[in-house]
């Protein structure tokens, strides 16, 4: 039962999340925009319409999930966010990553890249999951695996964590394991240092509270959606 309302908290969340970058990406049209690791495409359609984009990009490594994307009219580059990105400098108005960041191995070459394609004055919006998060801390202070670290082997997930939503699971994809969690400073650091000034944090999640008190405690939220801009 309690396993189920934890499930549910965190589906709430992520609708929350969404809901959140879509008022930030629709603050100004955007003419070209990138969607990094666009799955399916259908968030990325979504995301492109609140832009107003008139160009929509996504760049996806699964080749199934990037076909299923080009059907709905993204046009998807099938590639590796740990390696350099096959676009020109300043390419997109804005580049978006979602859930992403949590999974790259080379957080040197992403960041590098995402401030590389963004246009002067242009925008990006990374979202990701807070180590910071009450949750997390009071994984911690159990002794347990903080919840946003518990999948980080591909044989199984929800190592170190008897509440994790995935114990147990097995044949987890390597592309879908966690690398690093950033805390609230640290991921407003990380942009700062890349020449991408945070203009604007969105915080979704407050376990076992209701989703939207994160949007009045960002720093403890369970999910962050930074907005910054290139100068």
């Amino acid at each position: 039962m309690f396993q189920t309302y934890l499930e549910g908290l965190a589906t709430r969340s992520f609708q929350l999340n969404q809901r959140n970058i879509v008022s930030l990406v629709s603050q100004r049209p955007h003419l070209r925009l990138c969607d990094l690791g666009c799955d399916d495409g259908a968030w990325t359609i979504e995301l492109g319409q609140a832009a107003r984009a008139k160009e929509i990009h996504g760049v996806e490594i699964v080749r199934e999930r990037a076909t299923i994307a080009r059907t709905r009219g993204v046009a998807v580059t099938i590639a590796d966010l740990n390696h350099k990105l096959p676009y020109a400098d300043e390419t997109f108005d804005v580049v978006h990553a979602n859930q992403v960041i949590e999974h790259i191995a080379d957080l040197d070459n992403f960041m590098t890249e995402v401030h590389r394609i963004t246009k002067r004055g242009g925008t990006t919006i990374i979202s990701t999951e807070n180590g910071s998060s009450w949750h997390n801390i009071g994984a911690a202070l159990l002794g347990w695996q903080t919840f946003s670290l518990t999948n980080v082997s591909p044989r199984v997930g929800g190592l170190g964590n008897p509440l994790a939503l995935h114990r147990g699971q097995e044949g987890l994809a390597v592309s879908w394991t966690h690398k690093t969690i950033f805390n609230y400073r640290g991921l407003l650091e990380m942009h700062e240092v890349y020449g991408l000034h945070p203009v604007a944090v969105r915080g979704a999640g407050y376990h076992p509270f209701a989703p939207v008190v994160g949007s009045v405690d960002p720093r403890h939220a369970h999910l962050l959606a930074v907005m910054a801009i290139k100068a």
